[in-house]
């Protein structure tokens, strides 16, 4: 039974050898994105030979006899990094608890991540968005105007020069001289589908005989314009009387589809004075050549235009789960689920955003936080120290025994 006096002591600095080792990893991953710390836990020992003994303090009569300390250690998966711009396109990081972005292996084994320091990476000719271990990160796909139902691998593809987009609606503000002319143009820029825009004339022609009475025509180059004349009214204020809004069609001399386009001239008015147009609006654009791709504050990769225009590749899959605490960590930048992380559901989903969950251009660090690593190794350091010191002075008590029967 002597040598079983060495065993609180033997397991103790294993022990906190075990929980110097966990805060020395902890430090060594102060750096490391996405990283989530460990400690170290301590639980009691137990003999598994129960003591019998009637004791005279009438304590129970079935004691166990106490062996010692074991260990085990929890990862803190919810605890939060600081976020950190980067300026780099594909990072992203998530500020929030119990939501992950989901990557696959090689083998198509799915993993969770906090660390959103996401790259490319050319596969058979295909390019992927993928983690800094390359892993390729899901997402829903981009279908028509919204997203796909099920993630995927998110591909890269994008194309290097889109067409123009034709306009199909016009504003236009402007004013037409209620004397000293009989006529005043104005011209519209419109784009049609194989054009990056031509200028479209609104002619206004006074009408004889007709009190604040124009009539509108219309003409373009390489193509022509039906749908007038329109007879336009002003009230004797100066304000349009009608017709507010009408349609003119876009019949293109190159033949391409034509642009069938609802003209909205409201708040043009009848001054004295000059012509001139105050405002243009219209909703088409001129063909466009690829600028960059990124990642945009709801998670949808795609990418930007010299015309301003954009394009959706995937919307990254963020998932969450009934207990994060409980999913197993690979790496602490890389979680498995488990049967007590229990079930997980995608926290933004096909059509719906997240709001404020996401920051793009930037990483969340990892969430080791150095003070309270440098407290925790102070107390393990004492912990090993006095567990030592009792292993000593056992030996010393037991060399003092044998000296004794010798």
């Amino acid at each position: 039974m002597a040598l079983s006096s060495f065993t609180p002591s033997v397991s103790g600095m294993e022990a906190q050898s075990h929980a110097l080792q966990t805060v020395s990893t902890n430090f060594a991953n102060m750096r490391t994105i996405g990283y989530k710390p460990n400690e170290t836990m301590f639980k009691t020992l137990l003999g598994t030979t129960p003591n019998f003994s009637n004791t005279v303090d009438e304590m129970s009569s079935s004691r166990v006899n106490i062996n010692g300390v074991s260990y085990y250690d929890r990862t803190l998966v919810n605890k939060q990094g600081t976020i950190t711009a980067t300026g780099n396109n594909y990072d992203v990081a998530i500020n929030g608890e119990n939501a992950f972005f989901e990557v696959k292996d090689s083998a198509g084994k799915i993993y969770y991540t906090r660390a959103g320091d996401f790259t490319t990476q050319t596969q058979n000719g295909i390019t992927y968005l993928v983690n800094n271990s390359g892993y390729k990160v899901q997402g829903f796909p981009a279908s028509g105007n919204g997203f796909g139902g099920a993630p995927t691998d998110i591909e890269i593809k994008y194309q290097e020069k889109i067409p123009s987009v034709p306009t199909t609606s016009a504003q236009v503000v402007a004013n037409v001289p209620a004397d000293g002319v009989d006529s005043s143009s104005y011209g519209v820029t419109v784009y049609g589908p194989n054009n990056d825009g031509r200028t479209m004339n609104m002619v206004f022609t006074k009408v004889e005989g007709k009190v604040n009475t124009w009539e509108i025509n219309f003409n373009i180059e390489d193509g022509t314009v039906t749908g007038g004349p329109i007879e336009a009214v002003f009230n004797s204020d100066g304000t349009l009387l009608s017709p507010k809004s009408f349609d003119v069609s876009v019949a293109w001399d190159d033949g391409s589809s034509n642009n069938n386009i609802a003209m909205d001239i409201s708040k043009m008015t009848q001054y004295a004075g000059s012509s001139g147009i105050t405002k243009v609006e219209q909703d088409g654009a001129p063909s466009g050549n690829f600028v960059k791709s990124f990642i945009d504050a709801n998670g949808i990769v795609k990418a930007s235009y010299s015309n301003g225009k954009e394009l959706n590749y995937a919307k990254l899959a963020i998932v969450g789960f009934e207990s994060s605490d409980n999913l197993i960590p690979v790496n602490n930048t890389l979680f498995e689920a488990s049967n007590d992380s229990g079930a997980s559901h995608y926290v933004n989903g096909p059509d719906k955003n997240v709001t404020d969950l996401l920051q793009p251009q930037a990483v969340e660090q990892s969430a080791v936080n150095v003070e309270e690593e440098f407290s925790k190794m102070i107390v393990v350091q004492r912990a090993y120290s006095l567990n030592t010191q009792s292993f000593t002075a056992n030996n010393e008590m037991l060399q003092t025994i044998v000296n004794l029967k010798s």
